[in-house]
C-alpha cells in the first residue's frame, strides 16, 4: 500500500524529491506552446532546461512518462507525463496509465517522494474531482516505499 497525502498547494512547493508535470504527446515544440497551468508555473520558476531535455525525448505515447533535470527547482527531477491526447484531452485512461508510468519511473529513479498534480483537471477537461478520484484510486493499486502527495491548487474547488 502506497502512502498518499491529499494536500492543498503549489506543487512546486512541496517537500518532495520528485514532482510530476501533467504534459502533452510532445509533438508541438515546447517553445511554441503558451505556458499554463503545471507546466507554465514550471517554465517561470524552473527555466528552459527541463523543456529543452523533454523536446530530445520526441514523442512520448499516451500515459507515457519521462525525467528531466529540475532546472532552477529543488527537486532532483520533474517527471513529465502525456496526460492528455493529440486532441489536448484527458480521459480516465490517461490519467491511470500516467499515475503508474510515473510511479514506475519515481521507483526507477530510486525516489523516496513525489508529488502529482491533478492530471487531465486543466487543459485536459476531466473535472478536478474525477481527476483527484482517477489518481487516488490509481494510487490505492501500487506499492511504493516512500510518500506521495497529491496536491489540489488552492481556489480550484473540485466539482
Amino acid at each position: 500500500m502506497t502512502n498518499v497525502q491529499l494536500v492543498e498547494g503549489d506543487l512546486l512547493d512541496q517537500p518532495v524529491e520528485v514532482i510530476v508535470n501533467a504534459w502533452n504527446r510532445n509533438i508541438i515544440p515546447w517553445w511554441l506552446l503558451l505556458p499554463q497551468g503545471v507546466s507554465g508555473a514550471i517554465k517561470r520558476r524552473a527555466g528552459f532546461a527541463p523543456f529543452r531535455e523533454l523536446a530530445r525525448c520526441g514523442p512520448i505515447r499516451l500515459g507515457g512518462a519521462v525525467a528531466t533535470s529540475a532546472g532552477r527547482l529543488p527537486f532532483l527531477a520533474i517527471i513529465h507525463v502525456a496526460g492528455i491526447d493529440m486532441w489536448w484531452r484527458a480521459s480516465e485512461n490517461s490519467v491511470r496509465l500516467s499515475v503508474r508510468n510515473a510511479m514506475a519511473l519515481a521507483a526507477e529513479l530510486g525516489c523516496g517522494s513525489i508529488a502529482f498534480p491533478l492530471i487531465g483537471a486543466g487543459t485536459g477537461g476531466v473535472s478536478p474531482l474525477r481527476a483527484e478520484a482517477f489518481l487516488l484510486d490509481e494510487l490505492s493499486r501500487l506499492e511504493f516505499g516512500g510518500s506521495v502527495r497529491v496536491v489540489r491548487f488552492p481556489g480550484r474547488t473540485p466539482r
